[in-house]
């Protein structure tokens, strides 16, 4: 990735819900990818014959947070069978790969979910007052680890 002046928008980006080849991979169009993150944890450690009046902080183990995809409902299937089949006690970590692109379609960076699985699917809200709402939803997803990265 390129150093620039102007940050990248937010709206050019591609989900790929992995292992299942090719271009099968992506699941439709997604409008958002929210919850990206990790955290590292710490232990507060102090020798008792320590100079210093104060705990040393020690990283240990991290925990990536739950990451949640949005998208209109297109009468794909793959997203809630993904959850149905984990329920079900078939377990299918996947790796999640989000590109983001710049404004030419040139992949910039993307983040990597690493054993990601399905954990909470949510329906659209459905009313009949002709608001002209997309119906939309959601999977939340959690993942053993996430790697960034630029391109």
């Amino acid at each position: 990735m390129a150093v620039r002046n102007n940050p990248y928008g937010a709206f050019n980006f591609l989900v790929k819900l992995g292992d299942a080849g090719g271009e099968d991979q992506i699941a439709g169009g997604f409008s958002d990818f929210t919850g990206a993150g990790n955290e590292v944890k710490f232990s507060e450690y102090r020798n008792g014959n320590d100079k210093e009046n104060h705990v040393r902080k020690i990283a240990n183990t991290n925990v990536t947070d739950d990451v949640t995809l949005k998208r209109g409902i297109i009468g794909d299937l793959r997203l809630f069978n993904w959850i149905k089949d984990t329920r079900e006690g078939r377990h299918d970590p996947r790796t999640v790969v989000v590109t983001l692109y710049d404004e030419a379609r040139t992949a910039v960076c993307a983040w990597t979910l690493h054993a990601a699985q399905p954990k909470k699917w949510v329906g659209p809200t459905l009313a009949g007052k002709g608001g002209g709402e997309v119906a939309m939803e959601e999977l939340h997803l959690v993942a053993e680890r996430i790697d960034f990265a630029s391109l």
